[in-house]
């Protein structure tokens, strides 16, 4: 049975027979407090004998509200599904967020819902969703309208993080400042990144330590600096190899307008090009600088290699 669905109209087989239990989300990030959103819908669907699944939306609705200030996602359309994935529904309904969808009145969203999934049985969302033509509809309006179609609201309270609300803008700021610590607690998991390793120059090899190249450019690009990672394969069961990264334009090296990230593994490495790799972030070092020649830049790679094994405990 396809787990993943590009649109609620190809959607109507999803979960079969059996009372539907949606959340309904952008869920950037699938930070802590999406959790309880999604995590209340699979308690409920395992005590009624239902079946939980997920409703999400690609592109951001900025995209087309605000083509030219966008907001800038922390995870990507295929990133955001696997996790979500991950929380155990039984299936993952990306819904286009177009000008059509856009333009359903709110007071038309449930029974649009249903039409699409006849066995929908409730619906779950956080407590300051906003839905429907110019964001009009709240809670209050989600409930009212679902009593008059037989359906149930289940509204999750906001989950609070160091006094204040956890929300994706806020660990969107936490990664702008390289503060993935921060971020990292708000997530529940570790932000993590995922791509294929290039060939490079070898100038790392030169100098005693070898990188990892990956190329890698976010629609939200983490603060330019030095980080203490984790690395594995993307697919697979390899363990966890810790290592420290640079990510940013390596200014001492040459002129790019397109950000790198190098790994230096703490450990043998044994990854090659072409691999396509996970790189968990741990820590921030220190700002990505120039430096005033190669002898400098070794010199500092050294602390910083020394710093991440520390970290590490090492």
């Amino acid at each position: 049975m396809d787990k993943v669905f590009n649109s609620l109209a190809g959607a109507g087989g999803l979960a079969g027979r059996r009372p539907l239990h949606l959340a309904i989300g952008m869920f950037d990030g699938v930070h802590l407090g999406h959790r309880a959103v999604i995590e209340a819908a699979t308690r409920s669907a395992r005590r009624s004998g239902g079946s939980a699944a997920v409703l999400t939306f690609d592109p951001h609705p900025s995209r087309l509200f605000r083509p030219d200030d966008p907001v800038r996602l922390i995870m990507d359309s295929e990133q955001r599904v696997e996790a979500l994935l991950a929380l155990g529904v039984a299936g993952v309904v990306v819904q286009p967020f177009d000008a059509t969808f856009a333009g359903i009145e709110a007071e038309e969203l449930l029974p649009h819902l249903r039409a699409h999934l006849p066995n929908l049985h409730t619906v779950y969302v956080g407590e300051n969703w906003r839905f429907g033509r110019g964001r009009r509809g709240d809670v209050a309006l989600l409930v009212a309208e679902a009593k008059k179609h037989g359906l149930h609201v289940v509204s999750a309270p906001r989950i609070n993080g160091d006094g204040d609300p956890i929300s994706s803008t806020r660990i969107r700021a936490l990664l702008l400042e390289g503060r993935v610590d921060a971020a990292n607690v708000l997530l529940g998991t570790a932000y993590a990144s995922e791509a294929v390793v290039a060939g490079g120059k070898r100038l790392g090899r030169t100098i005693g330590f070898p990188t990892l190249n990956l190329p890698w450019a976010p629609d939200l690009r983490p603060r330019f600096g030095v980080y203490v990672v984790a690395v594995t394969r993307a697919e697979g069961s390899d363990k966890l190899r810790s290592g420290v990264a640079n990510y940013g334009l390596r200014p001492t090296v040459e002129t790019s307008s397109e950000p790198l990230l190098e790994i230096h593994l703490l450990e043998e490495c044994p990854f090659a090009v072409g691999d396509r790799l996970r790189v968990e972030w741990l820590a921030f070092l220190r700002p990505e600088q120039r430096f005033s020649g190669l002898e400098e830049l070794k010199a500092q790679i050294a602390r910083d290699r020394a710093a991440a094994l520390a970290w590490f405990g090492d």
